[in-house]
């Protein structure tokens, strides 16, 4: 007796009996005939079904992925937008561009600033020298001195100061290159090269 023999067996017996109503007779049969047709099918047929059943599998794993790929995307989008705040992407391009002006403007400012400081400090005191003598071997310490004081470019002046029995000179020399249009006394030479060479 083959399968499908013997399956239309076990539903005719019970509708000779009268336990099985017409809708489930009818039912069981195309039941008995799908899965004679699943006996018979060919190895052609079975592998055909298991290269459909991998392809709907691999259909489903690609799936989730994008699902997934999705789901990231919109958080992404959400922290972008402020979670809702913001309704347009475009808003938030021009707001950045705006900040972006905004930045650049700073920073040529910052810049500009930075040149008037190095112009300033160009013009500025940047070198000292100072000379303790005693121009006079009958008067005791070194009282007298001389202060060099120059911007970057070695210009400036030299004070002399002179300390004599009749009391205090004071004399100035202005400096240009590290050089006087005036005669220089070699305590003032001295204190202009200790100003250049920064000892």
């Amino acid at each position: 007796m083959t399968p499908l023999e013997n399956c239309h067996r076990r539903l005719f017996i019970p509708k000779l009996l009268g336990t099985i109503k017409k809708y489930d007779f009818l039912t069981g049969l195309k039941f008995c005939q799908i899965w004679f047709n699943i006996l018979n099918m060919t190895q052609e047929s079975l592998i055909f079904l298991a290269v459909e059943g991998g392809v709907v599998l691999i259909l489903v794993i690609i799936n989730v992925i994008l699902f997934w790929y999705s789901f990231a995307s919109n958080r992404k989008i959400d922290v972008l937008l402020q979670k809702g705040k913001i309704k347009d992407l475009k808003d938030v391009i021009y707001s950045e561009i705006e900040k972006n002006k905004n930045q650049d403007k700073d920073l040529k400012d910052a810049f500009e600033r930075i040149k008037n400081l190095e112009n300033t400090t160009e013009k500025t005191f940047q070198k000292l020298g100072v000379v303790r003598f005693n121009p006079f071997s009958e008067m005791g310490g070194n009282q007298s001195f001389v202060i060099a004081l120059l911007d970057n470019q070695n210009n400036g002046f030299v004070i002399s100061s002179l300390f004599i029995k009749e009391g205090n000179r004071v004399y100035t020399k202005p400096i240009k290159n590290g050089k006087s249009d005036h005669a220089l006394s070699d305590e003032e030479k001295e204190a202009i090269e200790r100003a250049i060479s920064g000892k």
